[in-house]
């Protein structure tokens, strides 16, 4: 059975980080792409980040440019979104994806964690 499990989730100030991990078991996924959304309560589910097999190609939504950053251990099956210069519109739940093909459109995602709360405070 795969699971995508996400942790690092919590409360922080506005200005701070935080980091998520996700962790993947029942196989591994080497030649996926890795990905995070998030979803604000009364909000669709959003696109954040997405990173190629290979960890050299990355993508962002515009909203976090700049401020987060994705990256991927093949070797554990794990994938990192440093998250810097929150923002209270930054507070939602965060999901860990998976998928074989572009990850910024949700019909492209394969598996979903079962996501962790980030919430930042004013």
């Amino acid at each position: 059975q795969v699971q995508l499990v996400e942790s690092g989730g919590g409360l922080v100030q506005a200005g701070g980080s935080l980091r998520l991990s996700c962790a993947a078991s029942g196989r591994t996924f080497s030649t996926y792409r890795w990905g995070w959304y998030r979803q604000a309560p009364g909000k669709e589910r959003e696109f954040l980040a997405a990173v190629t097999w290979s960890g050299r190609g990355t993508y962002y939504t515009d909203s976090v440019k700049g401020r987060f950053t994705i990256s991927r251990d093949n070797a554990k099956n794990t994938v990192l979104l440093q998250m810097d210069s929150l923002t209270p519109e930054d507070t939602a739940s965060y999901y860990c994806v998976v998928g074989r093909t572009g990850l910024d459109d949700i019909a492209g995602v394969d598996y979903w964690g079962q996501g962790t709360q980030v919430t930042v405070s004013s």
